[in-house]
């Protein structure tokens, strides 16, 4: 199925004997007989680069993607995101929920991730509700945390009903 390709070959001695390297056309059969995913690319498919808000850049308002965010400047509302990654400079006032929480910077609310890391310059006020965490020495928490299998969807599950009384009879 593979061979070698005559191109990096060294040219031969004799000149006479020297045909220039071309590789040969495959023939009609040749193409109709391979299957249609052989023709695809098979580079794979580029991922969208992550969305930056930079840190002269004031939001006020809640933001919702299934890609990434990079915040670095001030974001007043919700954050739904793929991967959410909070710079040094940033300052979040309401509630983020992501698959993958970074946190370098400030979040005053909630935070609901399956992996939630808060680095040394990490400033959380609110509670986490995550999968995993971690925390490295430095970073400031005041909050409590919580483990949930599915924390992405525990602020959608209802709540439990009271038990209702049986009518007497």
């Amino acid at each position: 199925m593979f061979s070698k390709s005559k191109i990096n070959d060294p040219a031969p001695t004799d000149t006479a004997a020297a045909k220039p390297a071309t590789p040969a056309a495959p023939s009609a059969s040749a193409l109709a007989a391979k299957p249609q995913s052989e023709f695809k690319a098979s580079a794979p498919k580029a991922k969208p680069a992550a969305s930056v808000l930079s840190t002269d850049l004031h939001v006020t308002g809640n933001m919702k993607t299934t890609g990434d965010i990079q915040v670095e400047g001030t974001v007043e509302g919700d954050i739904r995101a793929h991967l959410l990654t909070i710079g040094e400079t940033a300052t979040i006032k309401g509630e983020v929920i992501a698959d993958d929480v970074v946190i370098n910077g400030r979040i005053v609310g909630r935070v609901r991730g399956l992996k939630v890391r808060l680095t040394s310059t990490a400033r959380v006020e609110g509670d986490i509700i995550h999968k995993t965490i971690a925390i490295e020495s430095g970073a400031h928490f005041e909050g409590s945390v919580q483990r949930q299998d599915d924390p992405l969807n525990a602020g959608k599950a209802p709540t439990a009903a009271a038990p209702k009384a049986k009518p007497a009879g």
